[in-house]
């Protein structure tokens, strides 16, 4: 369950920052920080 839930916000906040600005690329690389922050948060939690 966590990781749906840490797939989720990481799609989410990725679509958010770089959906437009910083195009496919720069989309990818944010939902890989995402992800890796929030499975730090998670496992800190």
């Amino acid at each position: 369950m966590k990781k749906l839930l840490q797939i989720i916000g990481a799609a989410w906040g990725a679509k958010k920052i770089g959906g437009g600005k910083c195009g496919c690329i720069g989309t990818v690389v944010v939902f890989l920080i995402l992800y890796w922050l929030l499975g730090y948060v998670f496992n800190v939690l």
